[in-house]
């Protein structure tokens, strides 16, 4: 499902007029242990029970350039999440940022089944 978000996500982009974004493992690192660790304890930010930052997160996995996430949760796949994201403004323009490169997505299930969505960039 992961890379089924990735792929929506350039198909996106492309029709954007921007370029692909290639999957970046340190990227999709940061993506995972955030989704899990959003499951895990029942929360839903951009910001780390740790008090880390999305950049803070990306840096840790080894990625020098970080440059945007988009997190979600409750919506059980991939189409719907890309649905939900291109409609909020502040997502679409994420996911639409020309100047990204790299991608990680990142999907992880509570207790209940609830999946929780990170997506984030790298350039």
């Amino acid at each position: 499902m992961e890379d089924e978000v990735t792929r929506l996500t350039n198909e996106q982009r492309r029709n954007a007029g921007c370029g692909d974004v290639g999957t970046d493992e340190r990227l999709r690192t940061a993506a995972r242990n955030h989704s899990q660790d959003m499951a895990t304890h029942d929360y839903f930010s951009h910001t780390g029970r740790d008090g880390s930052s999305p950049s803070d997160r990306m840096r840790a996995a080894g990625y020098p350039n970080p440059a945007g996430e988009n997190i979600a949760y409750g919506y059980r796949s991939p189409a719907d999440v890309m649905d939900g994201w291109m409609n909020s403004d502040g997502h679409r323009r994420n996911l639409l940022n020309c100047a990204h490169q790299t991608i990680g997505v990142g999907l992880a299930f509570d207790g209940n089944g609830r999946p929780y969505w990170t997506q984030v960039f790298g350039r």
